[in-house]
């Protein structure tokens, strides 16, 4: 077992000191050719500035190998710590909850993965810790076999705080295979009923026939609510609250206001159709739709710098970077990963970390600093059908754009009508910062970068 242990020692003065002294230094012994276990290790540590140390290492009922070595000590009031140590069960070790980023102090512990008794390698998870922002796994520090949980899953965990205890000896599975056994052994055969359990099911099955009080007429104006059978209640994981949270600040605080417009897609998908394969080939990533809109909002926030600045109290921050976050929604919530520096990047760094951070988003793998920041957001609501809709802005940004479905549309082109890939494209902005003026002149450049994708080899 593990000693978990500490007291204080009273003063003592330098004659027993001595005396002590002289009595652990004649209880020496020669040490012995047989293994000896270590069974504690105690530090004295006084209250003044000095320390020595006392070790005690001994077998149980063997006395021939008891072994003490005082160095002595300086000061009068003792304060004796014993250590965990390892006993005939094998080592135990502990996992913890790990370090969760700069702006999570705590977490909820969603789910365990393994069970008690359960084999586990090191760097294996465990259990899964759910965030503000992402999911973290709880690894174990060792190979062996888990003895208990500290905690239930439901519970506010915080950096540090101890989750599990792992054996690591190799005996462990022997300690817990019995326990987990238990349960396989066949259950004793029922001894036949007597009359006396007839009489008495007989009576209990009778009870239901008494006539019961009728209930109460209800009003024919009071509503019939469903019955409380046919409902579930369940907690909101806290993903789902902080994105709630988010969004309903973002409804109190900012002034919003949605503009639209609609693009023709039939250049940009002409483009992708014509490239894709020579594309794919050098780059090792599929063209897509997406990395053309990126572009296009890089060229129109160069041209708007308020839609990437923010409101700081009585300040305007203007931004010199362009760092694009992308709403990706995943099975357990929507999260908003960042593309930095994306007004640096060509089409192939572009496509390359939007699949890498979508991929990580779905996984449940990305990271807080992956998330964190961002000076304005692209939301493509089109890969699930959406036709048109009022996106809202992701706080400190100012401004989010909203990406749709491409539907075939009749449209008029050199006074002919004819069917065109056509998509709503809309604008969300802060109109306490930013006028109409320069959200429509905007989503103007959106379009027409997207309408003519030259106009970005030509900056113009």
């Amino acid at each position: 077992m593990m000693l978990r242990t500490v007291f204080r020692r009273a003063s003592i003065r330098g004659s027993c000191a001595s005396g002590l002294g002289k009595s652990l230094q004649s209880s020496r012994v020669a040490a012995s050719a047989q293994f000896h276990s270590v069974s504690a290790t105690e530090t004295l540590v006084p209250r003044g500035n000095h320390a020595r140390s006392f070790h005690h290492r001994s077998c149980q009922g063997c006395p021939d190998c008891s072994r003490t070595v005082f160095n002595g000590y300086q000061g009068t009031a003792l304060q004796r710590w014993v250590r965990p140590f390892s006993s005939d069960s094998g080592d135990v070790v502990e996992a913890v909850v790990p370090h969760m980023g700069e702006s999570i102090t705590d977490g909820t512990l969603a789910t365990f993965l393994k069970k008690p008794g359960d084999r586990v390698e090191a760097d294996e998870a465990i259990a899964q810790i759910e965030t503000d922002k992402v999911t973290i796994d709880i690894a174990s520090p060792a190979s062996g076999v888990i003895q208990e949980f500290l905690v239930k899953e439901g519970d506010t965990v915080e950096p540090g705080n101890k989750v599990a205890r792992i054996s690591t000896s190799a005996d462990a599975v022997s300690h817990v295979a019995p326990s987990e056994k238990t349960p396989e052994k066949p259950a004793p055969k029922p001894s036949p009923p007597t009359e006396k359990p007839k009489v008495e099911s007989t009576k209990v099955a009778e009870k239901p026939k008494a006539p019961s009080p009728q209930p109460p007429k209800q009003s024919a104006k009071e509503p019939q609510l469903p019955p409380k059978d046919r409902e579930r209640r369940v907690p909101m994981t806290r993903l789902r609250k902080r994105v709630a949270t988010r969004l309903k600040d973002s409804q109190n605080t900012f002034a919003l206001l949605t503009t639209f417009n609609e693009v023709d897609m039939t250049n940009l998908m002409k483009l992708r159709s014509q490239y894709k394969d020579a594309f794919f080939e050098k780059h090792g990533v599929k063209l897509g739709l997406m990395s053309g809109f990126i572009k296009a909002a890089v060229s129109a926030l160069q041209h708007q710098p308020v839609v990437n600045a923010v409101i700081d109290g009585d300040d305007i921050i203007y931004r010199d970077y362009v760092d694009i976050s992308i709403a990706v929604g995943t099975s357990k919530g929507l999260v908003v990963p960042v593309i930095r520096d994306a007004d640096k990047m060509n089409f192939a760094d572009i496509e390359k970390t939007i699949n890498g951070l979508a991929k990580k988003a779905n996984e449940g793998t990305i990271s807080i600093d992956e998330m964190a920041g961002g000076s304005f957001t692209v939301s493509n609501g089109g890969v699930y059908g959406s036709l048109i809709s009022t996106p809202i802005i992701n706080p400190p940004q100012s401004a989010i754009l909203g990406m749709h479905s491409i539907v075939q549309r009749p449209m008029v082109v050199g006074g002919s009508v004819v069917p065109r890939p056509m998509m709503y494209v809309a604008l969300t902005y802060d109109h306490r910062l930013i006028d109409g003026r320069e959200a429509v002149y905007f989503l103007r450049r959106i379009k027409d970068v997207v309408e003519d994708p030259q106009r970005l080899l030509l900056d113009i």
